[in-house]
């Protein structure tokens, strides 16, 4: 039994018993077992495949099993749940795949049921991808069960996607949609305004040292493109962030990780008006920090300052580590952003609301977040952004403005949010999201919809469902 499967399916039993985000499990799991670059790659592979199809492949294994997926060890799920991912989402030899997930079975779960793995997994492998989808739709109730579980979402989600682009006027681009929820995501970098070097520069400076250096007669490294909607961005094709990172010709902590949607978020903010010297801006919200750094970085350009507040300790731990390379222009606490201590008993002239929220806009970074989720968190979470965004309010300055900001584009977290802020909230005016976001974007940027707030989309933009709203106090 291969090291990089058994390093799957800890990361798989990670998410499932302990909550676990697979894209911070995976690295340590493969740190610890020693993987080399082609067995990291399998285990990274196995692992983003069988969590993002995990919807369609438990229909799947329930078809061929005959019996209901909760009905089967937890344990044996998981390996069952590879076995398929290697049969119909990769390359992998049917003998190899089967011959494998049994002797997975036999090392981390009840050695009687590795018999029960073979025959299910033999009944997969006898049957085309295509022939699957079929038989799912045919036995589907309805046309939308269907396409839920053929694109492995589950249906309360796929209706609130279809509710978002039908308020755009775009419901026909659902099912390219879905699909890009399913693509794995180029990684995308953010180089913070001031460093010395631009994105393009640091390109065009990669490819130079690759030219300088590479074998003709070899396969060429990952790509680094100044290519996407923010003009911080850069994207990365593959490899490893990192090391992509550490070779940049870039101030220390000047260049980082983070999609384009989220640099873009933070721009909305930081470039709407031009900055006053003496600004003082607040982050809600701050965790993990990556808009933090952005804030700080042009905060500290404009002779503004940041207070960067963070319920979590843990993560105001992570917002300070992010904000090293700005770190003069940024002070970081730790509260709760309802109560008056995190605002230290001052009022702000910009803050960032970046609620906490379902995360149904970031499903191809964190595919495990469809199946976290359900309907019933909804009350729980737009009464918290709510009363975060009241909270904020309170202590906006006069003519001061005010960012909201979530990863979800479910209409109860974005539209109906905006829509319940200004209702019960005299003095307070909406500006125009999406003219603010043209007039930062890299190139022209396709915002639908006759809303003043603005929804960026995974397959129309390339970035996570980042939803914009930008207010004002008169």
């Amino acid at each position: 039994m291969s090291a990089a499967r058994l390093v799957a399916y800890d990361v798989l039993r990670d998410v499932d018993e302990r909550e676990a985000y697979a894209n911070l499990a995976l690295p340590s799991r493969i740190r610890d077992a020693e993987l080399d670059g082609r067995d990291a790659g399998l285990a990274t592979e196995l692992v983003a495949g069988a969590l993002r199809w995990r919807g369609r492949y438990d229909r799947i294994i329930e078809l061929a099993a005959g019996r209901d997926i909760a009905d089967i060890d937890a344990r044996t799920r998981n390996v069952l749940r590879l076995g398929v991912h290697q049969l119909l989402g990769m390359r992998t030899a049917a003998h190899a795949a089967v011959n494998e997930s049994v002797e997975l079975q036999r090392r981390v779960g009840n050695q009687n049921a590795a018999g029960f793995v073979n025959g299910v997994l033999r009944a997969v492998g006898r049957r085309t991808p295509e022939e699957w989808d079929a038989e799912i739709t045919d036995r589907a109730r309805t046309e939308d069960d269907a396409l839920a579980v053929r694109t492995s979402h589950p249906a309360w989600v796929l209706r609130a996607l279809r509710d978002a682009l039908r308020k755009e006027g775009r419901e026909a681009e659902l099912e390219e949609l879905l699909a890009a929820d399913n693509d794995a995501p180029r990684v995308s970098l953010a180089v913070l305004p001031g460093s010395g070097v631009g994105p393009a520069e640091l390109a065009d400076d990669r490819a130079e040292v690759d030219a300088d250096h590479s074998d003709p007669s070899g396969p060429s490294g990952p790509a680094l493109t100044a290519t996407g909607p923010s003009p911080l961005g850069l994207e990365l094709s593959g490899g490893d962030p990192g090391r992509a990172i550490a070779e940049l010709d870039a101030p220390e902590g000047r260049v980082r990780v983070q999609d384009q949607g989220s640099q873009l978020a933070a721009l909305a903010l930081t470039r709407s008006r031009p900055v006053q010297a003496g600004e003082r801006w607040l982050d809600l919200c701050a965790g993990p920090g990556g808009k933090t750094a952005i804030l700080g970085a042009e905060a500290l350009a404009g002779g503004a300052t940041v207070r960067a507040n963070e319920v979590s300790e843990h993560r105001a731990e992570l917002v300070r580590r992010s904000v090293s390379g700005v770190a003069d222009a940024v002070d970081v606490v730790s509260h709760d952003g309802r109560d008056d201590a995190a605002y230290g008993g001052e009022t702000f002239d910009r803050i960032l609301v970046d609620a906490p929220c379902t995360g149904l806009g970031a499903l191809r970074r964190r595919p495990e977040a469809r199946w976290r989720k359900q309907p019933s968190d909804l009350p729980e979470l737009t009464a918290l952004q709510a009363e975060l965004l009241d909270a904020a309010v309170a202590h906006l300055a006069p003519g001061g403005t005010l960012a909201y900001v979530t990863c979800s584009p479910h209409l109860a977290e974005t539209r109906i949010a905006v829509e319940r802020l200004l209702q019960r909230t005299p003095g307070l005016t909406e500006l125009d999201a999406r003219e603010a976001l043209r007039d930062v974007a890299r190139g022209d940027i396709d915002i639908a919809g006759d809303a003043l707030s603005a929804q960026l989309w995974p397959h129309r933009h390339g970035t996570d469902a980042m939803f914009v709203a930008l207010f004002r106090r008169a």
